[in-house]
């Protein structure tokens, strides 16, 4: 991995914004430099901030926190996806023993300087105790597969040397930001500190500093990992599995098993279906063929922030049946083993935790399927292609960390903790299916104005639109003019 910044692109992204400070402007291009780059971030993951002074509508000073809106997309991030926070209170709250979520959610909002829709990551508090300027925080894969160890602490610091700190996993809130800080004061000469299950925050004085500093710890690890497995065939081939002749058909069989035994009644009753993503490169089918696979669909996330788009575990379908009655009995077999297990982990920890909450729907994201590769599951075309990135990077993170020593998953109590934490289900529930949300329709002549209309009016409303028409040059124009 090198570093991506280009003083040419730079420069366009300062001409882009000529009504924003320098430094803000650079803060969102190595934002989108990090958002980029699926080796550092997934789909909406990480964050980055900028602390700034400006004046305020009195002309006085004021310190300001920028940071990163929780679930924009550093990829193509703006600076509207920056939330502006008072910084000076802000870090008045690390003399605060405790705060509940939504005590901390609410001063968070109280304290935003500027009106905005958006909510500012749960990690702001993070962002705002640690000293330097500028902040940047991944979940990169390579610094996970040496956190899912167990000798992590002393791997990180073999891979990353004596300037980056590890500590231990906590929940995103005052805690986590309260040990990061006070970390930071003993050791002011840190370059990064390293959060075992979850990721790496970089920090320097200006944006190029933390960024860089970010690609080089990454590209250590990556190097020490490298060198660990070299040599070392890191999957065994199972001997005692047939596979299929057609695997297209049989996969379109099985997609369609999957989406009619996943569709279930949601909290208003009323029936949600789910969509299917289909991944099959040679390395995914090779590891669904493997020894190890069972092993590694049970074995949990790499870090528990994935927990809510793919489930903890993943299904694995140990052979695919080619009879469409014996495919169809062995899908729901293993869903119902799943279901089962979920229900096992949903009422083992609310009792250990004496609590009262409503379990989530207890179905598989995600499945491997020997032979054929990975199918991941979603209530949308976009939720299935999210859910489906970050299982093969989940899955290929966790042959590597198997090759370096042995992948020791965060606990179920961590997961938990993520899965039904207040802040998350409440992002999630703002969500509100759309009517037509998990169907799929095929459009005929939609090379058309009316089948163009008709296709519109569909996405609209949430289905999963199949364009077909004689005419291939209109039709891949109207699904142009549809994606944009």
């Amino acid at each position: 991995m090198k570093s991506a910044y280009n003083k040419v692109d730079a420069e366009k992204i300062l001409k882009k914004y000529p009504d924003i400070s320098m430094e803000l402007a650079i803060r969102v291009y190595t934002s989108q430099l990090i958002g980029s780059n699926p080796n550092l971030v997934l789909h909406g993951g990480g964050n980055t901030s900028i602390k700034m002074t400006k004046k305020n509508i009195l002309g006085e000073e004021q310190e300001v926190l920028f940071v990163k809106s929780s679930g924009v997309d550093l990829a193509n991030i703006t600076p509207e996806g920056f939330v502006a926070l008072d910084l000076a209170f802000l870090r008045k709250l690390r003399m605060v023993e405790s705060l509940e979520d939504e005590e901390m959610e609410s001063q968070l909002e109280i304290h935003k300087l500027h009106r905005s829709p958006l909510n500012p990551s749960v990690e702001a508090l993070l962002h705002a105790f640690l000293p330097p300027k500028f902040i940047d925080h991944t979940h990169a894969d390579s610094i996970l597969i040496l956190t899912n160890q167990p000798e992590s602490a002393n791997l990180v610091t073999n891979a990353l040397g004596p300037r980056v700190a590890v500590l231990p996993y906590t929940l995103p809130g005052l805690p986590l930001a309260k040990a990061v800080a006070a970390e930071y004061d003993k050791r002011p000469d840190l370059q990064a500190i390293v959060i075992i299950n979850h990721g790496i925050f970089t920090f320097g004085e200006d944006a190029i500093t933390s960024y860089e500093r970010m690609i080089d710890c990454v590209n250590q690890a990556e190097k020490y990992v490298n060198q660990r497995i070299r040599g070392t065939s890191l999957i065994a081939a199972r001997t005692n599995i047939s596979i299929a002749k057609d695997e297209k058909s049989l996969a379109a069989h099985l997609a369609q098993f999957m989406r009619g035994s996943c569709a279930h009644k949601g909290s208003n009753g009323k029936l949600r279906r789910l969509i299917v993503e289909y991944r099959n490169t040679p390395e995914l089918v090779d590891i669904s063929l493997s020894k190890e696979a069972p092993t590694l669909c049970a074995s949990g996330v790499i870090t528990p922030d994935h927990v809510t788009r793919t489930k903890n575990k993943i299904a694995y379908l140990d052979y695919i049946p080619e009879s469409d009655d014996r495919l169809r009995k062995k899908v729901k077999q293993v869903i119902d083993d799943y279901i089962k297990n979920y229900h096992h982990y949903f009422q083992e920890q609310i009792k250990a935790r004496g609590l009262d909450r409503s379990e989530l729907d207890p179905f598989p994201r995600v499945f491997l399927a020997a032979g054929l590769g990975l199918f991941t599951l979603g209530f949308s075309r976009k939720e299935a292609k999210v859910a489906a990135d970050i299982a093969v990077h989940t899955l290929y993170a966790k042959v590597r960390a198997e090759g370096i020593g042995k992948y020791v998953p965060i606990t179920t109590s961590h997961v938990f903790d993520m899965e039904y934490w207040s802040l998350q289900q409440r992002k999630l529930s703002r969500l509100s299916p759309l009517p037509l949300q998990g169907q799929v329709a095929l459009i005929t002549g939609s090379g058309g104005a009316i089948g163009f209309g008709i296709a519109d009016r569909l996405l609209a409303a949430g289905a999963t639109v199949v364009l077909s028409d004689i005419d291939e040059f209109r039709t891949q124009k109207v699904r142009s003019i549809l994606k944009d």
